[in-house]
């Protein structure tokens, strides 16, 4: 084959100058109207109708980018000939400018609307992946970034950017102080996750996919986040697997940098205590986001070498939890004669970290009004289940480590899995029996001969063998039965219920159930907190266990005497004195009043109060 000839090597160089794009085709248009300017100059120069080099250039220039000024000329009909010819020249030039620009500006915007360029922004926070949880991430953190002045969020998932951005106004107008970026881009390619500058982020929120296996497409994007050349990540990464069996994975794709949470044993965990502590969810709610109570961790030195009696007893309106000693331990309700050691910090409950204050006054406490009553011990219970999905193994498993021997469970589910699930788990009950019947929990005949009232608790589950909001509507509907069912013999049922979808939350509390658990609400205000504080993560993993210090709802009358006005440094110093930390109460009165239900979490403790026969104290406690 011959060597390329000049022609070939010169159309060869033109056209990988031309494909390099808009600033290439300016750059060739601007050497026409140079070279064009300068052969109208020329022409003119060599007819005698230039006006000095200088000004014959001039002259040629402005009758290219100006095709009104020929309407001016009067020197000749040579002159006017050769910059007729020129403005002609020039009006190519500029049509050619503009369509250049407008064909740029729209590759541009085209680009934009990819949003595939680099998100310059340090001390971020990045959520990797789309769903419904995304919206609560979003309005948890534009309330905790309130108090900074520009704050951003960046997103990045396999989605368009600006139907990502649609949503999010639609569904949350107001962003305050908060700035969201997204991007496009594959959650689980180094490359795509670059984009949103993981490297100077504060933290990375890891949500659950819709795919069919999205523990897969987590494991996926932790390996990516943590070993795809993100070089030393210095924020913390957290993230939620749906399936316990691919938790140990997870955790290790993530490495140390990373807090992985199992959704399913979580939500297990909340819906047994719940069911067994009416006002709980209400309690972990307010716990978990960031609109009321929150807890923080805080270096107190004039508390160190102090027992900590004093340290629940320094804060007015902080209530004090725990210690989060220097090697990283964490310890709820811990024995009050302890002291504070330095370098330890204080785990507190409080409305905003500028309500932390120590309190110089010494507590007023009322001996007289303090009562030591011990609580009564476990008796055999009977629950109700009605419904199947894949937590109901873990909330039975969790049911036998809560409940007294002799206790009975019935579950009672139309899915097709359970009755088999049933047969495997039943050997493996230590303290309950457990009796299984196969029917739809809609029908109202059916229920009726379950005789509810005669259960200690019912625990209402949605199905996992149909769609979501199929499963809610189903519940719903097995709510509406209760509560008719419970309205008419006059007898209160104790109803915990889960939701799969957030939005029909409102409409099942018209069913007036004790309580409701809405699972991805709960797992996405989990995550959103322990990106802000890593260390929340041992602190309610400590809450949730069946070990070691739990959140109880317990008689009032068991701390102060009722009818008699008492402030809460009170109500603590008798919780103290049996071991326990009391963090607020319920009033039985309030009970059915949203959105509290009668839960006062963190109550200004010199503030005077009245609770009445019912009320409940809100204590940590190991049983």
């Amino acid at each position: 084959m011959s060597d390329p000839t000049f022609k070939q090597r010169a159309r060869y160089w033109f056209d990988n100058t031309m494909s390099k794009g808009t600033i290439a085709l300016i750059g060739w248009l601007t050497v026409i109207t140079l070279a064009l300017t300068a052969i109208g100059a020329l022409f003119l120069l060599v007819t005698n109708q230039g006006n000095g080099v200088g000004g014959t250039l001039w002259t040629s220039f402005i009758h290219i980018l100006d095709a009104g000024t020929i309407t001016g000329d009067g020197e000749g009909p040579a002159f006017m000939v050769i910059m007729f010819i020129t403005t002609i020249g020039g009006l190519v030039i500029l049509s050619s400018l503009v369509g250049v620009l407008t064909t740029g500006l729209d590759a541009k915007l085209e680009e934009l609307r990819k949003g595939r360029s680099l998100v310059v922004e340090k001390d971020h926070t990045v959520v990797l992946g789309w769903s419904d949880q995304v919206f609560i991430i979003i309005s948890e953190l534009v309330e905790a970034n309130e108090s900074e002045k520009r704050a951003v969020i960046a997103i990045l998932a396999d989605r368009d950017k600006v139907e990502m951005e649609d949503e999010i106004r639609a569904k949350l107008p107001d962003l305050k102080t908060t700035h969201v970026v997204c991007r496009t881009g594959d959650p689980a390619d180094p490359d795509d996750i670059a984009i949103v500058n993981p490297g100077q982020a504060k933290s990375i929120i890891l949500l659950t996919s819709a795919e069919d296996d999205p523990d897969a497409q987590l494991v996926r994007s932790l390996l990516a986040v943590t070993h795809g050349g993100q070089g030393d990540l210095k924020c913390h990464v957290v993230g939620a697997v749906a399936e316990s069996r691919n938790l140990p994975a997870a955790r290790l794709a993530g490495g140390r940098g990373a807090h992985v949470v199992d959704a399913n044993d979580l939500m297990a965990r909340l819906m047994v205590q719940t069911c067994r502590q009416s006002g709980l969810s209400v309690v972990y709610t307010d716990l978990l986001d960031f609109g009321g109570d929150e807890i923080y961790m805080v270096e107190e030195p004039n508390l160190f070498g102090r027992p900590l009696s004093q340290a629940l007893h320094a804060y007015r309106t902080s209530s004090f939890i725990g210690v989060l000693t220097k090697q990283g331990r964490c310890i709820i309700n811990p024995p009050s004669s302890a002291s504070l050691q330095p370098g330890d910090k204080l785990i507190l409950i409080a409305s905003d970290d500028s309500a932390i204050k120590l309190d110089g006054s010494r507590p007023v406490i009322d001996e007289s009004a303090i009562v030591a009553r011990a609580d009564v011990g476990l008796q055999p219970e009977r629950t109700l289940i009605l419904g199947w999905n894949a937590k109901t193994r873990m909330v039975l498993e969790q049911l036998d480590q809560y409940v007294a021997p002799g206790s009975v469970t019935d579950v009672v589910t139309d899915h097709p899995d359970a009755a088999e699930a049933i047969r495997k788990i039943g050997p493996t009950m230590r303290v309950q029996g457990l009796n299984f019947k196969q029917d739809d929990t809609t029908d109202r005949l059916l229920l009726e001969s379950l005789k509810p009232g005669s259960y200690d608790h019912i625990i209402a589950l949605c199905s996992d063998d149909v769609p979501p909001q199929l499963a809610d509507s189903k519940t719903l509907v097995t709510l509406l039965h209760l509560r008719d069912m419970s309205q008419r013999s006059n007898t209160r049922f104790k109803v915990v219920s889960e939701m799969a979808d957030d939005r029909n939350r409102t409409l099942a509390q018209v069913t007036q159930a004790d309580d409701f658990i809405v699972s991805d609400k709960l797992i996405s205000l989990l995550l959103t907190q322990t990106a802000e504080n890593p260390h929340l993560s041992h602190v309610f993993g400590n809450l949730f266990s069946a070990e070691g210090s739990e959140i109880y709802l317990k008689p009032a009358d068991h701390y102060v005497r009722p009818g008699v006005p008492v402030n809460f440094y009170t109500v603590a110093e008798s919780a103290r004195r049996r071991g326990e930390t009391a963090i607020g109460y319920r009033v039985v009165a309030e009970a059915q009043r949203a959105p509290s239900y009668g839960v006062h979490l963190n109550p200004d403790k010199s503030v005077q109060m009245m609770l009445q026969p019912g009320d409940k104290i809100i204590v940590l406690a190991e049983d």
